[in-house]
C-alpha cells in the first residue's frame, strides 16, 4: 500500500483514555460485577477487581476518551505539520468535534488514509465504539463494516513494522528507539495518564503527551516511505484544522 500512498493524504492520530471515575468504588454496583467479571480475563492471581481497576482505561466499556489528537503533512520540501486535539471532560463532545474534522478531512479525498500506532487493535475500534455508546454516526472513512481488506483506508504503524509476523508487539517507545526518532515518552507513558488525569488534573500535559505521540507515529510511516524526517521547527499546534 505504501507505494501508493501520497503522505498529504494520511490523517495521524492518537487518543488518550482514562476509566470513566476515579476509583472502583464509585462506580454503581452492576458496573462493579461487570468489571469483576471482565477483570478475571487478565489480572493478576490475588488481585481484587478494585486492584485491577487502574487498567479500567483501555476498555471501551468501561473507560472514555479525554483527547484526541491528530495531525497532518500541509507543506513539503521541507514538510511541514500541522496539529490540532480534541480534548475535555465531555466524550461526547470530543467525538462530536473529531468526527466532523474526520468528514472535512476525507469526503473531498477518496484516497485520504488514517494512520495509528496499535490502531487497528486500539484506537480505530476504541472510536468507533464510543460513537456507537453516544449515538453518533460513524465516519466512512473509520466505518470498516462490509468492506473488503484494500477497501479498508486504515494504516497502522504497528503493523506495517511486523511485516506479517504476528508473534510480537512493538511499542511505539521502542520503535521510535530502534529507528532513532525522537521518544514521545520524555514525560509521561500511558501507565500514568488516569492518575495525572483524575488526581493531578492537569489535562493540558496529558494532551501535549498525546501530540507527541502523533508526531511520532507520523515520523515513523515517513521512515517506512523512506521520506524525509519532518524538522522540528516545522511542526505546529493550530486550533483550526
Amino acid at each position: 500500500m505504501l507505494d501508493k500512498t501520497k503522505i498529504e493524504d494520511v490523517l495521524f492520530v492518537d487518543i488518550e483514555t482514562v476509566p470513566q471515575v476515579p476509583s472502583f468504588d464509585m462506580l454503581d454496583p452492576a458496573t462493579q460485577s461487570m468489571w469483576d467479571k471482565k477483570s478475571k480475563l487478565f489480572r493478576e492471581p490475588g488481585k481484587t477487581a478494585g486492584e485491577s481497576y487502574e487498567r479500567a482505561g483501555i476498555y471501551s466499556e468501561f473507560g472514555r476518551i479525554i483527547c484526541i489528537s491528530v495531525g497532518y503533512i500541509k507543506e513539503k520540501d521541507p514538510f511541514l505539520f500541522r496539529i490540532k486535539s480534541f480534548f475535555g471532560e465531555d466524550e461526547k463532545t470530543i467525538l462530536n468535534e473529531y468526527s466532523a474534522m474526520l468528514s472535512r478531512f476525507a469526503r473531498p479525498n477518496r484516497e485520504a488514509l488514517l494512520c495509528a500506532h496499535n490502531g487497528r487493535e486500539f484506537d480505530f475500534p476504541y472510536i468507533a465504539r464510543k460513537m456507537i455508546i453516544n449515538r453518533i454516526v460513524i465516519p466512512e472513512i473509520l466505518d470498516n463494516a462490509g468492506k473488503k481488506p484494500w477497501e479498508i483506508r486504515l494504516l497502522d504503524t504497528m503493523d506495517l513494522w511486523k511485516f506479517g509476523d504476528y508473534k510480537n508487539y512493538t511499542s511505539l517507545e521502542l520503535l521510535t528507539s530502534v529507528l532513532g526518532i525522537q521518544s514521545p515518552k520524555d514525560d509521561i507513558d500511558g501507565s500514568m495518564v488516569a492518575k495525572i488525569f483524575h488526581e493531578d488534573k492537569d489535562l493540558p500535559r496529558i494532551v501535549r503527551y498525546c501530540e507527541k505521540d502523533v508526531v511520532a507515529i507520523a515520523q515513523v510511516l515517513l521512515r517506512f516511505m523512506n521520506l524525509p524526517a519532518i524538522p522540528p521547527d516545522r511542526i505546529e499546534s493550530v486550533t483550526v484544522f
